[in-house]
């Protein structure tokens, strides 16, 4: 298996990953259109494997467990919020670097439609909003010691980095409820920064 490259330090991804990419893809379509029009606590993998026309076990090895057909898995999604706070550089004030780290989460979904399935699913399956709500308190203690590290330098202590964190959580959260309720018209982050405007002033 050969890798070519796209320009200095680029990899262009192989057949292998393109299947692997269209694979996952079509399952996660399916799970996505078989949860919203059906429900999500109704809909099982199995179903969701038979009409992607892949087995269980394949569903498995590209998604651990059915919530992360929702939302990937926690440590993906911590993963992928500390290391865009990490590469911020230093010049970046706190609330812009966790407005970057939002901003890189919510790419993981392909359209602003796609998102707009993922949240309202969220937001209307109790077992969902649970689960995503103790995710987010978990990626909020991962963050913490990644912020703390870049606000040292200013004296701001522990207590005060995560009061910025959880800020901007409640910030997101409450930018998403607003989107949702008006069907997906706008920008989140626009939404995110009218709410954290709010809080700041």
């Amino acid at each position: 298996m050969t890798q070519g490259t796209q320009g200095k330090g680029a990899t262009t991804p192989t057949l292998w990953d393109r299947t692997r990419q269209l694979a996952a893809q079509e399952i996660l379509q399916t799970a996505l259109r078989l949860f919203t029009h059906q429900g999500y606590d109704e809909t099982t993998i199995a179903q969701i494997a038979r009409e992607a026309g892949v087995s269980q076990r394949t569903l498995f090895r590209y998604f651990g467990t059915k919530e992360d057909l929702i939302g990937g898995t926690e440590e993906q999604f911590a993963a992928l919020l500390t290391e865009t706070v990490r590469k911020q550089t230093a010049d970046v004030g706190a609330w812009e670097t966790l407005r970057a780290a939002f901003k890189a989460a919510l790419s993981l979904h392909e359209s602003p439609e796609q998102a707009l399935e993922r949240f309202r699913l969220v937001h209307h399956t109790d077992s969902l909003r649970a689960a995503y709500l103790g995710k987010r308190v978990r990626c909020q203690e991962e963050l913490l010691p990644v912020l703390e590290a870049r606000l040292a330098p200013s004296g701001t202590d522990r207590g005060q980095a995560r009061a910025i964190v959880a800020t901007a959580f409640a910030c997101f959260d409450a930018a998403t409820a607003t989107w949702l309720e008006s069907d997906g018209q706008g920008d989140i982050l626009d939404l995110y920064d009218q709410c954290l405007a709010a809080v700041r002033s």
